[in-house]
């Protein structure tokens, strides 16, 4: 399914996934049933996609091209015709590397079911955010390894039962590695080596920003159910983005938990709808603005905005009491210093890395690690829609669960957009 990174599921309820007690006290028993994935050695893997767009066929892509023996055979995808555009873009892209045939190709909501099921030992799940808790736990209860987008889930259920995944998976030892890409960029980990070794001090203060102009809307066709409108224009639906503030903003927040080596206690937020008047854009806001404060006292600005003929500025900026750093390459102050180094492609490195830690047979596990960068994002969210400070503990044990009850192609009502003051904090 697409989404603004050019490079880059019957009925089904999440939560049947969410009942995290009864599934922890069993995983005795799924670790018993020897069921896992490749393990380790240097033997080919044999990788399945579940979401087909975009984003879904850009990190096959990179998965197939960041080390040898890696083979996509399982296509899995909601919509015939993303499936079958990644089979013909992909065929034509990897050549030998791409071993899918026409019936491991997959269409529906249960469509990650059958991928899963395929015979595959890793994952790649690239659907709407709002889908990956399900999926994610039925990856790793059938024992694969897992590739899985940024952001993890769209509201504290899900990251609740992405949690508790990623635990079952190091019992199981699987690994899992998200794509918050920067945390395998060469540039933004060897600043943050430095700034963990006191580079800059003591982090008092810190700023980060999304801001650019807007994306792309899919006009809706006649013949277009509700869901269909939605889910084809995920972007525009909390249900299953997030909000952009989760969706695409986590990447910064995420660079903040790892410089800071922390999760926020608690936010205070502001955004609006200003641009984003239309209702074929769905009922997102087009800007936020929240300030996170982390242990410590030390305040985070954060800042995004999806607004056409807008500025626009990406990235992360650390003060300390020795210097500052921009976290991508450069410290000023006492201690300068600007990266130098050889630079790879952080999208195929942080399959290079998932894959190398599998052979090893030392999977690497970021299931948590995303999961709270994901929770940051959530409740500045819920702090801007509602216009109360939310903490990090009413952000974890809030009730609120975005997902529809049922998934199928029919009639869904659009949620009304959110009103501070008015939308109340669940």
């Amino acid at each position: 399914m697409d989404t603004q990174d050019p490079r880059r599921v019957g009925h089904v309820s999440r939560r049947d996934f969410i009942k995290t007690s009864a599934s922890m006290t069993a995983s005795a028993a799924l670790l018993a049933s020897g069921n896992y994935a490749h393990a380790q050695g240097t033997g080919r893997i044999r990788v399945g996609v579940v979401g087909c767009g975009g984003r879904g066929t850009g990190a096959a892509g990179d998965c197939a091209n960041a080390a040898p023996g890696v083979e996509i055979v399982a296509l899995g995808d909601l919509f015939p015709d993303r499936v079958n555009g990644a089979k013909a873009r992909l065929a034509k892209d990897l050549g030998d590397k791409f071993k899918v045939t026409d019936d491991r190709v997959f269409t529906g909501f249960d469509a990650y079911k059958k991928v899963i099921g395929s015979g595959v030992d890793l994952v790649i799940l690239a659907t709407p955010p709002g889908f990956r808790p399900t999926h994610f736990r039925a990856a790793v209860e059938a024992g694969k390894h897992v590739f899985m987008e940024k952001p993890v889930a769209v509201d504290p259920e899900g990251v609740r039962s992405v949690i508790a995944s990623s635990e079952l998976a190091t019992q199981k030892r699987l690994g899992v590695v998200a794509g918050t890409q920067r945390r395998h960029q060469a540039e933004y980990v060897a600043t943050m080596q430095r700034i963990h070794e006191g580079a800059i001090g003591e982090i008092v203060a810190a700023q980060c920003y999304w801001n650019q102009g807007g994306l792309w809307m899919h006009t809706r066709k006649p013949e277009w159910s509700d869901m269909e409108w939605q889910v084809r224009n995920w972007l525009y639906f909390t249900w299953l983005s997030g909000d952009h503030i989760v969706e695409q903003h986590v990447h910064n927040l995420d660079v903040m938990n790892w410089a800071l080596k922390a999760h926020p206690v608690k936010a205070t937020g502001m955004g609006g709808r200003q641009s984003r008047t239309d209702p074929a854009y769905g009922h997102i806001y087009d800007h936020f603005a929240v300030e996170y404060e982390y242990p410590n006292g030390v305040r985070v600005q954060s800042m995004c905005r999806q607004i056409s003929d807008t500025a626009t500025r990406v990235g992360e900026n650390l003060i300390g009491t020795k210097g500052t750093s921009n976290a991508s390459g450069s410290i000023r102050g006492a201690n300068p210093w600007r990266f130098d180094g050889k630079r790879t492609n952080p999208y195929v490195q942080e399959h290079t890395d998932l894959i190398e830690s599998i052979r090893a047979g030392k999977p690497l596990n970021e299931g948590r690690q995303v999961a709270e960068s994901t929770m940051v994002a959530v409740m500045g969210r819920m702090s801007a829609y509602t216009g109360k400070e939310v903490t990090w503990e009413q952000a974890m044990e809030s009730k609120l669960n975005l997902m529809p009850e049922k998934l199928a192609f029919g009639a869904l009502p659009v949620p009304p957009v959110a009103v501070p003051g008015k939308t109340p904090l669940v």
